[in-house]
């Protein structure tokens, strides 16, 4: 609303113009939920409920809402998910020890409430896992290549000439 309310005017009565104006210009029409009541809750809610109820009806990440202690303990727990979609080793040795710099961060850190113990991974390990749960490649087989032309018929062109 970019209309100012005008000086004499009291704030009720300038409110009340501006429904009584939209009411007429048609803004409330076609609503999605006009008629029907508000949904009745059966307790109050908390702040983190009413925030994980109002994140999944906007579709955003969930995960983003946890605390640090618990978001790092859900990304321990889909690192081999991540690792096995990786393609090179060096790949994933850099997912493992970012992983690790995070955790080694939180560790560090003074917590602000419930401190949640989480692992590190270890990388070598982890690089071993994953060269074992890839398919064994065969070495191509060695085409040979393919043969210069013969210099003896070259030459008996040049002296047929």
């Amino acid at each position: 609303m970019t209309e100012r309310k005008p000086s004499g005017m009291s704030f009720e009565t300038w409110v009340e113009q501006q429904i009584r104006r939209a009411q007429d210009e048609g803004a409330f029409e076609g609503l999605s939920l006009a008629g029907r009541p508000l949904p009745r809750r059966d307790r109050e809610k908390s702040s983190y409920e009413w925030a994980l109820e109002w994140a999944r009806r906007e579709e955003a990440d969930v995960a983003v809402m946890l605390p640090s202690g618990l978001a790092l303990r859900k990304e321990r727990e889909e690192l081999p998910a991540l690792i096995a979609r990786q393609t090179s080793e060096v790949a994933v040795r850099a997912l493992v020890e970012a992983h690790n710099a995070r955790v080694d961060e939180y560790y560090r850190r003074p917590v602000e409430g419930v401190w949640v113990p989480v692992g590190m991974a270890d990388v070598e390990e982890t690089v071993a896992e994953w060269r074992r749960s890839r398919p064994v490649q065969q070495p191509a087989p060695a085409v040979p290549p393919a043969a210069p032309p013969s210099r003896r018929r070259r030459w008996l062109r040049l002296r047929r000439r």
